[in-house]
């Protein structure tokens, strides 16, 4: 039986800090506060039908099952500092500005690790459509964009690293 490595998940450094802060949110402070919280509610008695514990007991499965996961995607993550990449094509970490040739309009993005998507923000999933159509590509190249609501044309205008 093989233990396989997981592969290699890209996230930026900033990314990194939020994963570890969460991580130590949940280690320093939530974990014992549902600790406390189940031991308070099994003084009460019968735990059989106590609907304080069975909350406090659900509330640490999740909060446990979140620590696993956090510990595995930081032991997993391939920490890149945008502002360290030296590339003539747009990788991860990139920002890029588009012109939407279809609204006429423009957009900027940065492309970052999965956890940090936040489209409101500016951030767009390595793992989303138009992050992976930009991968590879050079100023002034079209792209289309494959995706649930369609194709979506794009120039790419600029790209640089911060």
């Amino acid at each position: 039986m093989s233990t396989a490595q997981p592969d290699k998940m890209p996230v930026t450094t900033l990314g990194k800090q939020m994963l570890e802060s969460e991580l130590k949110k949940l280690m320093q402070e939530e974990r014992p506060a549902v600790i406390k919280a189940i031991e308070e509610a099994r003084a009460q008695g019968d735990i059989s039908e106590n609907a304080e514990y069975e909350a406090a007991k659900e509330r640490q499965s999740m909060i446990e099952g979140r620590i696993a996961e956090l510990q595995t995607k930081i032991a997993t993550a391939e920490v890149v500092n945008p502002a360290n990449i030296k590339s003539d094509r747009v990788v991860f970490g990139a920002t890029v500005t588009l012109h939407d040739i279809e609204e006429g309009s423009e957009v900027t993005y940065q492309i970052v690790g999965i956890d940090e998507a936040n489209v409101k923000a500016g951030k767009i999933s390595i793992m989303s459509p138009l992050a992976r159509a930009l991968i590879g590509k050079k100023n002034s190249d079209q792209i289309v964009v494959h995706s649930p609501k369609g194709e979506k044309e794009y120039e790419l205008l600029k790209f640089y690293f911060k």
